[in-house]
């Protein structure tokens, strides 16, 4: 199929709007898919840690592996963007993840399973930085509500993702079961792509028409990227912490089963589909302000999500809290952030930076966390990697300069 930029058609006719509309939904559905294979794992690592006898530092590596190949593929696939189209990056990554997926199963010890899961995040960033850029292109005026309405299929894909997982792992007692489940999916996505999706969309550039006199550095070598970067070095450590090992703390040390381990966690998905709103106070409030204030929050839940005596309703609303402030909050102004540090034509640059060290670090996260918890308990592991590391992180978000961001 020929994916090359078309002239966009008169998008006044109702015809074309709702084509539009059908085929952006395509692609968020494809969203919605790679955000809940992102929980598949994690959910099923106790299971996994049981037929192979791994670790719990090993398990904690394997559930945030995936991040790395997100690291990696994100400034990669900015380079992609130049030379090939949204919608084929998007289509290949959508292969590699579910392929990858499929493949852990067949896995017969802990590199192979390592390099499988690590290949899954490239797949992902491919997914995941197309999909930021033709939000933050398509819709320049409202970068960060746009990245939002993404981040809230993110939400809907994390929150049936754990559940949909315990529901076949429950059905067909094995672990493989969800895994290639939604590695199926995967393909039937891909096709449903291939024939919806059009390049007049896809390849959107509308932000050709900003103003070349806009504000917004012109390199990646500036105060404000710099600054944000590191500032996704911390999330990414701290959510992925949580993300990757909170379904192991749940079930071997308070003894929950799969089910009721999968249906807390699924309020993490909840809590992300404020994307939207979350974008909309992103692009109203200073960025300083809506950033320190989100990490100071995710700091006091860090404490209390470890506590040993809290209910089951108790995590429930912590959890959906960590999902609205972590996911809806600072991973959506972190991504839309990083666009506006930069002027509009730098839009996949800015993408690919965010994907790059939110997720790089990101994979080192269940590791980190599971080697504390082994050797010091989970909650002075929660303290440290999630409590700790945001109070830093919210104390570093002051010194960002909004003046210098891109109108």
């Amino acid at each position: 199929m020929d994916d090359r930029p078309l002239k966009n058609p008169d998008n006044s006719t109702g015809n074309y709007r709702a084509r539009a509309v059908a085929m952006f939904c395509v692609l968020l559905a494809a969203y919605m898919l790679m955000a809940a294979d992102r929980y598949l794992f994690p959910v099923l690592a106790p299971d996994v840690r049981k037929e192979f006898g791994f670790s719990l530092t090993d398990t904690g590596l394997l559930t945030t592996i995936f991040t790395l190949g997100l690291g990696l593929g994100g400034l990669t696939t900015a380079v992609l963007l130049a030379r090939f189209s949204r919608k084929s990056v998007s289509m290949l990554g959508i292969a590699i993840f579910s392929l990858g997926t499929m493949l852990t199963t067949v896995a017969n010890g802990f590199w192979l399973m390592l390099f499988c899961l690590a290949a899954t995040g490239i797949g992902m960033a491919m997914l995941a930085t197309s999909m930021f850029a033709l939000a933050a292109s398509y819709f320049s005026q409202y970068r960060a509500a746009a990245i939002g309405s993404v981040n809230l299929c993110y939400g809907l894909g994390g929150f049936a993702g754990p559940i949909l997982a315990t529901v076949l792992l429950t059905f067909y007692r094995t672990w493989h079961a969800p895994m290639v489940a939604f590695g199926v999916l995967g393909f039937v996505l891909i096709v449903a792509i291939a024939v919806v999706v059009r390049p007049w969309f896809s390849e959107s550039h509308h932000v050709a028409k900003v103003p070349s006199h806009a504000s917004g550095a012109q390199t990646l070598l500036n105060h404000n990227s710099i600054l944000l970067s590191l500032l996704c070095l911390i999330h990414g450590l701290s959510m992925y912490g949580f993300l990757g090992m909170y379904p192991t703390f749940l079930r071997e040390n308070l003894h929950y089963a799969p089910k009721v381990a999968g249906f807390v966690m699924s309020f993490f998905g909840l809590g992300a589909l404020a994307s939207i709103i979350g974008g909309w106070i992103g692009d109203r409030f200073s960025p300083p302000l809506v950033l320190s204030v989100s990490f100071f929050g995710v700091a006091i839940l860090g404490y209390l999500l470890f506590q040993p005596s809290a209910t089951i309703l108790m995590r429930e609303v912590l959890t959906l809290t960590y999902g609205v402030i972590g996911s809806a909050l600072l991973y959506v102004n972190l991504a839309a952030y990083h666009v506006k540090t930069l002027r509009s034509n730098f839009a996949n640059h800015g993408s690919g930076l965010f994907v790059t060290s939110f997720y790089g670090p990101a994979a080192f996260g269940g590791y980190l966390i599971g080697m504390m918890a082994a050797h010091r308990g989970w909650l002075l592991a929660g303290e440290i990697q999630i409590s700790l590391f945001c109070l830093v992180g919210g104390v570093l978000a002051i010194g960002l300069r909004p003046e210098q961001m891109a109108l």
